[in-house]
């Protein structure tokens, strides 16, 4: 189904409630000659926010154009957050002041009803629990624009040590007119202090932020749908943290943290033992060189007065720069660049011996010594095998911390994987056309500034499970931790992190609230299972096939909507065509070299490395589309909502986690009914955006919302139902 109504982002109040959304023109009357039904288009919507302590002020302005070919009368309509205070509690169209009037939540939600069944769009449901503004709109002649601007206040929720603001993103609609009236993203702007707030964050979306004149401005990416949640962590020594929890009914909760340390003072920063490594075989040829050197000339600008550093290019034999620890001083580095200016690209790939090198220095007590090891083919020269080259390398580690970068298809993707689990770093993946000084140069900067190292968590007011990451990195300035994982009970105290910094022991506080019961903040259970996924997946080709893992991961897929290679072939309905799945192999034999490398197997290890990495669900949504798009290549009719994935079926959008064999219950959609059951399972209201006629999972019953079914409930009909779907 195609959402008919184009909700646009709007910021909202930080409420436990749905979130409210961009305002919108109703044509009311009935159709009539020179009456336009249907031809109000927003053209434009602009959010600017301005947060001084606890307070947001929210200045709206939208532009509706008239792409009828006669009058569009009409009502627009408002949702509000309930402690909105309105400066002026009016809208403005042109010149001309608009009265508006609010309405009672009774009223607002017949309206909605209303407006849902008519247009049958799902999207709607979500605003059910706000109140509205209603103005009446001048009537709009054809291909006339009217803008419309509007002011409130309301006070930000805080969570933990952060402030929290929400507002809800939807696609703009096509456009259909040209130049200045053509449909635009939305324009999003929130700026406060600098001196009160840590590096913001978005556990829902990709944004932006920069500091300007002492100001913090954070922009959002218009692309993607649905809540977006932003969180303005608040300095407390220098740290920006805040933890969120999600508790659904009759399971262990579901929490979220993340931490961000400050830039770092003078003598505090912790000092770095640098070690660049780069294939210089012949495959790096022509622009992937010309990359690779520059990436180096930008590590190197990226090393401080108490850094040092080695350089070590390989091919079929292995260079240096200098034997030992180069000191970071401007003759050294000046030096270092003659050296990265003369590399040239032949020969084969010796990563025995550029392993052997990068590995032989020795780190003092107190240093943080970081490898960088980029190359872009698998060994030919010296010991080829991947198991053993990782072995011999995980024997020498010792303190130090890996980041392998794979260049292009032909990387071992095992042996990557391998160096970066077993030195506590991260792989990185450049697909064949990607630029190599970005990937470099993006992965140095992150390693600039070591803040924390050794990190673990020494107290919590519950226990924490299956933590992803499961060991947690080194945490650097300017990046942020961000760690998702399950708790056990339920309490309120402070989550106690400690970590290394120059041979001391330093402690980072979180207060947090762990409840046993909250619907809210459904995306941490989502986040935490791609990343969960990710390890898993990562783990199976490391450690070759485990029919517990493969379990694990599929009931994780199921249960929180993930595409992945072991579900996209489940039995989901009865009388089905049923895809068999694939044998599963038994044993932990290590998999086949020629499965370490190429395009599927890039594909796999960049799809396990980015789902492990995940720090969004927008993130987490891109990965699954990806998926769904390879899926649909493969003649597969694949869909995402809500969280879940559905397969269309016999003319049905089935969703994944339907068992054969489960209860199903049929609903009329757009019924009394219908409304009933969103308002009792909200939670189900963004699955139902998958199509016209959905199957929607629950723990022992599925609900089926079609053309067909129940127009209205029996007594206790309902609750059975609610209790069933939750597994109450």
């Amino acid at each position: 189904m195609r959402t008919r109504f184009p909700l646009a982002a709007l910021l909202l109040a930080a409420l436990p409630q749905p979130a409210a959304a961009q305002g919108w023109i109703e044509i009311e009357r009935p159709v009539r000659p020179g009456i336009a039904p249907n031809g109000v288009t927003r053209v434009a919507s602009e959010v600017r926010v301005s947060v001084a302590g606890r307070v947001a002020t929210v200045d709206v302005t939208e532009r509706f154009r008239n792409d009828g070919g006669g009058l569009a009368e009409g009502s627009y309509l408002y949702p509000v957050p309930r402690d909105a205070v309105f400066e002026s509690f009016s809208l403005w169209v042109g010149n001309e002041e608009v009265q508006g009037e609010m309405l009672r939540a009774e009223e607002a939600r017949g309206i909605y009803e209303e407006i849902v069944r008519r247009r049958k769009d799902p999207a709607l449901l979500t605003l059910e629990g706000h109140g509205l503004i209603r103005a009446r709109v001048f009537p709009i002649q054809p291909g006339e624009t009217r803008q419309v601007k509007l002011r409130y206040r309301h006070v930000l929720e805080r969570e933990g040590d952060a402030l929290r603001v929400r507002y809800a993103v939807a696609p703009v609609p096509a456009s259909r007119g040209r130049g200045d009236d053509a449909p635009r993203p939305l324009a999003f702007r929130l700026d406060g202090a600098d001196r009160e707030f840590g590096t913001p964050w978005s556990p829902t979306h990709q944004i932006r932020h920069a500091v300007r004149d002492g100001r913090l401005e954070v922009t959002a990416e218009p692309a993607g749908a649905g809540t977006l949640e932003l969180f303005l962590p608040l300095r407390r020594g220098g740290i920006g943290t805040s933890l969120v929890a999600h508790a659904p009914e009759g399971e262990d909760g579901y929490f979220l943290l993340f931490v961000n340390p400050p830039a770092p003072e003078a003598g505090r920063a912790i000092p770095r033992d640098l070690t660049l490594v780069v294939d210089v075989s012949g495959s790096m040829a022509g622009e992937k060189m010309d990359q690779a050197r520059a990436a180096l000339r930008q590590a190197l600008a990226s090393l401080g007065p108490q850094d040092r550093f080695r350089l070590v290019a390989f091919a079929s034999e292995v260079r240096q720069f200098r034997d030992g620890w180069a000191p970071a001083t401007p003759a050294a580095l000046d030096q270092a660049r003659e050296f990265v200016d003369g590399l040239r690209a032949s020969g084969g790939t010796n990563i025995e011996g550029a392993l052997e090198a990068a590995l032989a220095a020795t780190t003092p007590a107190g240093r943080l010594p970081i490898v960088l090891f980029a190359t872009d083919g698998q060994p030919s020269v010296g010991e080829r095998q991947p198991d053993r080259l990782a072995d011999r390398a995980a024997a020498a580690l010792g303190e130090r911390r890996i980041f392998p970068v794979g260049i292009g298809h032909d990387v071992n993707t095992y042996l990557l994987d391998r160096l970066a689990r077993d030195g506590r770093g991260s792989a990185e993946f450049v697909a064949p056309g990607a630029s190599v000084e970005t990937a470099l140069g993006a992965l140095t900067d992150r390693m600039r500034f070591p803040a924390l190292t050794d990190l673990r968590i020494a107290s919590s007011p519950v226990r924490l499970e299956r933590l992803a990451p499961g060991d947690l990195p080194d945490l650097f300035a300017g990046e942020e931790l961000v760690l998702v994982g399950r708790y056990r009970g339920e309490g309120t105290g402070d989550l106690v992190i400690e970590g290394r910094r120059n041979g001391r022991t330093e402690r980072v506080v979180v207060r947090g609230e762990f409840p046993r019961r909250d619907r809210e903040n459904g995306f941490v259970s989502r986040l935490w299972a791609t990343r969960r996924v990710g390890e898993l997946t990562r783990q199976l080709r490391l450690e070759g096939p485990d029919p517990e893992v493969v379990e694990e991961i599929r009931t994780l897929a199921l249960r929180h909507g993930i595409l992945t290679e072991y579900t996209s072939y489940l039995v989901l309905e009865p009388g089905m065509d049923p895809r068999s799945p694939q044998p599963l192999a038994v044993g932990n034999a290590m998999p086949a070299p020629a499965a370490q490398a190429g395009a599927g197997a890039f594909a796999r290890a960049e799809e396990s490395a980015a789902m492990a990495k995940s720090s969004s669900a927008a993130s987490a949504d891109a990965l699954a589309s990806r998926r769904a798009e390879r899926e649909r290549r493969d003649g597969a009719e694949v869909r995402s909502a809500g969280g879940r994935t559905f397969r269309l079926n016999e003319g049905a959008w089935i969703d994944d986690a339907h068992a054969r064999d489960r209860e199903v219950v049929r609903v009329r959609a757009w019924s009394p009914a219908y409304f009933e059951l969103a308002r009792a399972l909200p939670e189900i209201v963004p699955a139902l955006q998958a199509g016209d006629d959905v199957v929607v999972a629950g723990r022992r019953v599925s609900v089926r919302v079609g053309d067909a079914g129940l127009e209205r409930w029996e007594a206790g009909a309902l609750a059975r139902l609610v209790r069933n779907f939750r597994g109450q």
